[in-house]
């Protein structure tokens, strides 16, 4: 065997030395070709920022971090963000000439920075939710890994997602239109669909002010789910959103006249703020209650998880602090034995951004998708993505360098919002 080996080398090496521009076969040409596709950029401790640019659409904030090699990263903020231009060249004036890889690092610095500048919910979070995700992509375009790898690896490869029908409450949806809408759902391949309850010109409300649902009110939203539960059957998952438009007492009420209806939960039925009166309301209930997409950073879930005021957190990680923020928030929750299940209202960068966090943590559940995606041309043109977005309720992770998703400057040039500078 040791022979063999011997003359197998050295017959290797003179055929290689008599015909050394001979075209390479077999495993040295799999081999060269591997080294002319790795990226030839310089040392990552060579790596610095440039750069920081970004572009507004609709309900969304688009930033784009250059640097000195030629790659950059992309990453998405949500809601909490108009106005917040000048706010991202401050950002990225505190971010020109470092590291992009020290991720944990430079969102730390902006975040302590902010102490007196609102660095704890609002605004400030949510811009500095698209810088980081956009250090996150750049980190993994760099090291050439996939970002749910830097955040530690996977525990699933693909992502569940339910499909927000955004059947609107302001058209006064009946019961069948829930129905309809839930076949259509189900028909589309999702196996979790999720529906708003709360509704503003309802005739049935005691007035504009009044936090209070009315009978005619709690009828009329009990009606609406049954009749979504009897179109697709006990086997399909239903959420309900109520957007934090009611006070206790009505969220006591719905969430008792849901339960036969087996919900997977009941969304924000009462404002953000207090911990306190979701517990109560939490336990009053065996409907599972949610909240989450209006807490900031991991700190905003500590005392509801301390003390059980929900039974699912669900933070948006385009405003919550971003992916590593939203993985420390999913951490956290693990200790309480909660279940971690992202709001996502951006585009398919924020969605695939999400998907990364959510393969990294064990107690992930479910990932919102929303039904525009399939019906909004714009959503198409403003990222680029050759792969399947989603599949039978699921989204296979992506393998590419960092997030996966780019976004599309020239698609986005007609949806961008006048008067406001566009990547500039």
């Amino acid at each position: 065997m040791t022979n063999s080996r011997r003359s197998f080398l050295s017959k290797t090496a003179i055929a290689a030395a008599i015909t050394p521009f001979a075209p390479l076969s077999g495993f040295g040409q799999t081999y060269q070709q591997a080294i002319e596709r790795t990226p030839k950029h310089s040392p990552p401790s060579d790596l610095k920022i440039t750069d920081v640019k970004c572009g507004y659409i609709r309900g969304s904030l688009f930033v784009k971090i250059y640097t000195n090699q030629g790659i950059w990263g992309c990453g998405e903020g949500v809601d909490a963000i108009p106005g917040t231009y000048y706010l991202v060249k401050n950002f990225g004036m505190r971010l020109k000439g470092k590291s992009p890889l020290n991720v944990h690092r430079l969102f730390e610095d902006i975040r302590r920075q902010g102490f007196f500048q609102g660095a704890q919910s609002g605004m400030y979070v949510a811009v500095l939710s698209a810088i980081e995700t956009a250090l996150w992509d750049l980190a993994g375009k760099a090291l050439n890994l996939p970002v749910y790898q830097l955040l530690g690896g996977k525990f699933r490869d693909k992502i569940r997602v339910y499909c927000d029908t955004a059947l609107y409450q302001r058209n006064l949806p009946q019961p069948e239109d829930f129905a309809a809408a839930a076949k259509k759902a189900t028909g589309m391949g999702f196996n979790a669909i999720k529906f708003d309850l709360d509704q503003a010109n309802d005739p049935n409300k005691y007035d504009a002010y009044n936090w209070t649902a009315s009978p005619g009110e709690l009828q009329r939203m009990y009606d609406q789910i049954a009749a979504a539960r009897e179109a697709v059957g006990p086997k399909n998952d239903i959420l309900v959103d109520m957007h934090g438009r009611y006070d206790a007492v009505t969220a006591q009420a719905i969430s008792k006249r849901l339960e036969p209806l087996n919900l997977l939960w009941l969304e924000e039925p009462i404002p953000a703020e207090n911990s306190e009166a979701y517990k109560l309301i939490t336990e009053s209930t065996s409907t599972p209650i949610a909240a989450g997409e209006n807490h900031y950073l991991a700190y905003g879930f500590r005392r509801l998880l301390e003390i059980g005021g929900v039974d699912i957190i669900m933070p948006d990680l385009q405003k919550c602090g971003g992916l590593g923020e939203g993985q420390r928030i999913a951490n956290l929750a693990n200790l309480y034995y909660t279940p971690f299940a992202p709001h996502m209202v951006a585009s398919f960068l924020g969605a695939m951004a999400s998907c990364h966090v959510c393969a990294s943590v064990p107690n992930f559940l479910i990932l919102e998708w929303q039904s525009y995606f399939h019906t909004d041309p714009m959503f198409k043109e403003i990222v680029t993505y050759d792969g399947e977005w989603v599949k039978d309720s699921f989204i296979t992770i992506s393998e590419k360098p960092g997030i996966g998703v780019e976004i599309n400057e020239e698609g986005m040039k007609k949806y961008a919002i006048r008067d406001v500078p566009f990547f500039q």
